[in-house]
């Protein structure tokens, strides 16, 4: 899966490297695979990966059809940072680890487990509270859907 919108807001070079190495050792150690596919390290153009970014694993973006899927990996204390979506309709699932998220003006913690629906146009952020995994199901994907309250990162 290549989603060539999101090149300006990822990591590239010898610290995407280290970091997907970093990355898959954790996977590893759970005992986990991911599926093949080019891993989507975002920083979201923040040059501060470990505080903001994520690693996504698209198995699938199929608009046609109506559906995605992906497994969205963060190291602990780091923030997908708040945004939203007109389009895209999200299901999380908590596979490993700890998730605290914020939504609607509130936060909670999410553990493996856990699901928690996310409606379109509502902001939402997450951060690992160690390093942990997120299945997302959702709606496809698509350029310019997803809406940071941050207008340095602005729309992606």
């Amino acid at each position: 899966m290549d989603c060539d919108w999101t090149d300006n807001f990822e990591l590239q070079g010898k610290q995407k490297e280290e970091t997907l190495k970093r990355c898959y050792k954790r996977l590893e150690e759970w005992g986990l695979k991911m599926p093949k596919v080019k891993p989507i390290v975002l920083d979201f153009g923040l040059k501060d990966f470990y505080r903001t970014g994520l690693i996504e694993f698209w198995v699938a973006n199929e608009e046609k059809e109506g559906y995605c899927g992906k497994f969205l990996f963060l190291f602990a204390n780091q923030t997908c940072p708040a945004h939203h979506h007109n389009f895209k309709h999200e299901t999380f699932f908590i596979l490993k680890g700890k998730v605290l998220m914020k939504t609607d003006g509130k936060k909670f913690l999410m553990e493996e487990g856990d699901t928690f629906r996310m409606k379109q146009a509502v902001e939402h952020s997450f951060t690992g509270r160690n390093d942990s995994l997120i299945l997302e199901v959702s709606k496809p994907c698509q350029p310019g859907d997803s809406i940071f309250k941050d207008k340095g990162i602005g729309r992606i």
